[in-house]
């Protein structure tokens, strides 16, 4: 769903961007407030697992693939605000590293799956999972709040395409939401499988309330994560499915596809996910992908201590 450059028009890109940056910094803002520089670890893992699992296009019907957003699953395991700053870091690193998402582009693809995907996403599961409680309900609550993060981007995908005057609204709707209604159900089937293996390892993660893990053994738990993101990498990666995904799938059966800016305003070192200087298409694209996944690493670190300068000391409230 990376919009590139040249299928949004000027006044949307702005609008896009003004919003994202605006929701950004409130996330920015909402994290630090939160207090809880513990979840700094975590929350380059995350990203981490996000940038890998988006390299893994899966596919489905009529010649199309998908990939995990990967929203609502990080809005579960570090709240909402986090989310926002996981799969932004994500993009930011998609867009200028590997041309994933155009430069223009970006704000409207922090909006649909930064910003819509996890904030929405969260609400629809908080909401089920009042009604449906304990490990089971978790996961039908995250399975189904999994597939309408998909199907509710792509439909602001749809009205940005459709301001833009790229393409009618009532053709690209249909067309949008029939493709990532199917990819919502592998989305929901991946949530569910990494929400039902953390609850058999790490169920403290999935209490929201628990604030007593140590950071002993969060440091151990991010260092056999990133071990498990790199297997991906190395053993999944290569496998990947070639076809196109959903956007560029009806871009092309609509016919917009050749409006996509052949050039972009950035030029990406890793364009593609392909590596400068390895031929082999699988190897190439595994070490690109290690690039990625230690660059989100650290940007989302980063940004982390940022928010938190003095190396993750809380603030001692007064009685």
């Amino acid at each position: 769903m990376h919009i590139p450059d040249g299928f949004l028009d000027t006044k949307t890109v702005i609008a896009t961007s003004a919003l994202s940056v605006a929701g950004v910094a409130v996330a920015l803002r909402h994290f630090k407030a939160e207090d809880q520089p513990r979840k700094i670890p975590l929350l380059g893992l995350t990203a981490a697992f996000v940038f890998a699992s988006q390299m893994l296009n899966f596919p489905v019907a009529g010649g199309t693939s998908g990939h995990l957003i990967g929203a609502v699953l990080t809005a579960i395991l570090l709240g909402p605000s986090a989310a926002v700053i996981v799969i932004t870091s994500v993009l930011v690193v998609q867009c200028f590293l590997f041309a994933d998402g155009g430069v223009s582009a970006l704000g409207a693809n922090v909006f649909n799956m930064a910003l819509v995907a996890p904030l929405v996403g969260y609400a629809i599961y908080a909401a089920m999972h009042k009604v449906y409680s304990g490990i089971r309900g978790t996961i039908v609550a995250a399975s189904f709040a999994s597939w309408c993060s998909a199907v509710i981007a792509s439909v602001c995908c749809t009205g940005e395409l459709a301001l833009s005057g790229t393409v009618p609204w009532s053709t690209a709707f249909v067309a949008m939401t029939g493709v990532h209604a199917l990819i919502g159900i592998g989305e929901g089937l991946i949530t569910a499988l990494v929400l039902a293996a953390l609850h058999a390892t790490r169920p403290e993660l999935l209490r929201a309330e628990d604030e007593s893990g140590r950071p002993g053994d969060a440091k151990t738990f991010v260092l056999y994560g990133l071990l498990v993101v790199i297997g991906l990498l190395l053993f999944v990666v290569p496998f990947a499915s070639p076809l196109p995904d959903g956007l560029e799938r009806v871009a092309k059966d609509l016919g917009f596809d050749y409006t996509a800016a052949k050039h972009p305003a950035l030029p990406a070192p890793f364009g593609a996910y392909r590596f400068p200087g390895i031929a082999g298409g699988a190897a190439s694209a595994v070490v690109s992908g290690i690039v990625g996944v230690v660059a989100v690493f650290a940007l989302s670190v980063g940004l982390s201590f940022v928010l938190f300068p003095r190396g993750g000391k809380t603030v001692q409230q007064k009685p």
